[in-house]
């Protein structure tokens, strides 16, 4: 159906624009004058030209999705019909994207499907977590408390992401910059010493011979060194991309000195934030495992939640499988284990979770403090140990001069 761009003016002689989809442009006129406006000027939207090219569209971000879970929720509990909602969301939506899947949300709705099962469509942008807990929201007559729910959910799980990507960054920025600083002066720092001493005529000191050598071998070999890099990282994905890749690799991050623990601290605070609003909501304890299972981003906690399932499954409780599991900390089963036996586990598990996310907090505050140090301690090595080396010879040559 095409889209047509409309001005005019409403009862105040206020002027109003906006767009809308019609089947032509006398039924943007009549809808316009059943909403006491007055159009000036209606046209159609021009096509986009890019519009089946994905790559050149722009991205659905989380940020999108938590505001249209919020804006939703409040329109719900106002009272109005859920179409009605997704008119207004899809017509005040900014991203061309999320804007394109709005509309094709409202037409299944309109077309006889319930919501979750128009949301599950586009897995990209609404994931398992958030269609099962729509569905249960529309089953119990309960939406827009649930959509409340998952928004502020979204913004916790988004705001633990952030400090993870914080934690990381950081490192790996000064890291990049230090080889960077490297290279530089070894292709074309060094090359200018190396000349001013070739006139010295002397034997240069073992420091600086090094520093020289290596020079000579990144000058020559860096296409070498940069095709080697290229392989080695595509390889490293390639593998972590096979079952047994990802085991190991998965495990071994989890066991890392310092990252191991933040990494294990994140992982349990996802774990308990998710788990903990899916049975608030009223999804079944075996599907919301399920669903938190695939979502937990790394293999190992992954096959201890679905060990999980498979406990309950047969009849055990959840905190005796997460304690056999090693990934889970005693006193995370323990709390679980009272959360069971008095049947408020999804109040529990939220209680565990806002306690890991100040774990988590503390973890990366602790990682930077502990990383600053050791980046300018390895900076300060390595460049100044270079410049060191180079100006060796020319302390020698002052030395035998006095």
């Amino acid at each position: 159906m095409p889209v047509y761009l409309w001005v005019g003016k409403n009862r105040l002689n206020k002027i109003q624009k906006g767009e809308m989809e019609a089947p032509n442009e006398q039924a943007v006129r009549a809808s316009l004058a059943r909403q006491k406006i007055q159009p000036t000027r209606v046209k159609q939207k021009p096509k986009d030209l890019f519009e089946n090219i994905r790559f050149l569209q722009p991205k659905v971000r989380e940020n999108d999705v938590i505001l249209f879970a919020r804006q939703f929720s409040t329109m719900i509990d106002a009272g109005l019909p859920i179409i009605q909602c997704l008119d207004i969301l899809h017509n005040q939506q900014n991203n061309a994207t999320f804007k394109r899947i709005l509309r094709q949300i409202k037409e299944s709705v309109e077309g006889g499907s319930t919501l979750a099962e128009a949301l599950k469509k586009f897995p990209r942008q609404f994931d398992d977590l958030f269609v099962n807990m729509v569905a249960a929201g529309e089953a119990g007559g309960i939406l827009d408390a649930i959509l409340r729910r998952l928004a502020s959910y979204m913004e916790k799980a988004a705001r633990l992401k952030s400090k993870v990507k914080g934690a990381m960054t950081y490192p790996l920025v000064t890291l990049g910059i230090a080889i960077i600083v490297l290279a530089v002066i070894l292709i074309f720092v060094i090359p200018v010493f190396e000349e001013m001493f070739a006139d010295f005529g002397s034997e240069l000191p073992a420091p600086t011979q090094f520093v020289v050598s290596m020079s000579d071998l990144v000058k020559s070999k860096i296409l070498y060194i940069v095709g080697a890099l290229l392989l080695g990282g595509i390889a490293f994905r390639k593998y972590y991309k096979t079952e047994k890749g990802r085991d190991t690799i998965d495990a071994l991050l989890l066991r890392l000195p310092v990252f191991g623990i933040l990494l294990r601290k994140v992982a349990v605070a996802k774990f308990t934030r998710t788990m903990g609003t899916m049975l608030a909501s009223g999804v079944a304890i075996l599907e919301a495992l399920d669903i938190v299972a695939k979502t937990a981003g790394n293999r190992t906690v992954e096959k201890a939640i679905y060990n999980v399932r498979s406990g309950i499954a047969e009849g055990r409780t959840m905190a005796d499988p997460l304690a056999e599991s090693g990934v889970f900390p005693p006193m995370v089963c323990q709390m679980i284990a009272v959360g069971e036996s008095t049947g408020a586990l999804d109040a529990m598990l939220e209680k565990i979770a806002d306690f890991y996310d100040e774990e988590v907090d503390q973890a990366v505050e602790n990682l930077t403090q502990l990383i600053e140090p050791v980046m300018l301690v390895f900076l300060g090595v390595t460049i100044g140990g270079l410049v060191v080396a180079m100006y060796l010879p020319i302390f020698k040559m002052a030395g035998a001069i006095a």
